[in-house]
């Protein structure tokens, strides 16, 4: 059973409908039962990192997916700030992430005057770091949607899967061991994004 996770955040029935689209069938849920019993799970997210974290307390998420990420090794895949949740720590709302990944969430930070404009919105191309079975059969020069004001900071450069220049080089994918994630929206990317989705499921 491929889950989508409802914690409270926005994105949820984009993906869904993506996952339609090519076949696949998954549900959404926010029972931490749920995440139990799932093959894969998909963690999307638009909002703000603190509250978010937040709602996976109340909702008695966390030991759930600990358990399932950590312990039972389930193949999970965090969408924009479903992967900056892996984190250790966010400047967004001063928060603490997941801790899944050596790395902290912080906000783009350019210069008055600059043309990079916050939020990173709009269209951009990645340069894959390393063999992935997630970029698999995915074009070096397709395009994926961006919409975010923060960004990952890795300090394990081996969790690198891709990345995106927007005015500083920035983690655009990321891959550690059964743990995945994409700065971008591939449930919003056409058939590029269709394709890294697919992978997944195809694990």
């Amino acid at each position: 059973m491929i889950m989508i996770l409802d914690y409270g955040t926005g994105n949820l029935n984009s993906v869904k409908r993506m996952l339609d689209r090519i076949g696949v069938r998954s549900e959404t849920s926010s029972s931490p039962e749920d995440i139990a019993r799932a093959d894969k799970i998909i963690m999307p997210g638009v909002g703000h990192f603190g509250r978010a974290m937040a709602n996976l307390r109340e909702r008695g998420l966390l030991d759930r997916l600990n358990e399932a990420v950590l312990s039972k090794r389930k193949p999970i895949l965090g969408i924009c700030l479903g992967m900056e949740l892996m984190a250790k720590t966010s400047e967004e709302g001063n928060a603490a992430g997941l801790g899944w990944l050596d790395a902290e969430t912080v906000r783009f930070d350019f210069a008055p005057g600059t043309r990079n404009k916050i939020p990173h919105m709009g269209w951009n191309q990645m340069a894959v770091t390393k063999d992935s079975r997630l970029m698999a059969g995915v074009d070096g020069t397709a395009e994926f949607y961006f919409a975010h004001s923060y960004r990952l900071r890795l300090n394990d450069p081996s969790d690198m899967l891709s990345e995106t220049e927007y005015g500083v080089s920035f983690p655009s994918a990321i891959e550690k061991n059964n743990i995945f994630g994409v700065q971008y929206h591939p449930e919003k990317s056409h058939d590029a994004g269709a394709r890294i989705l697919k992978n997944f499921v195809e694990m």
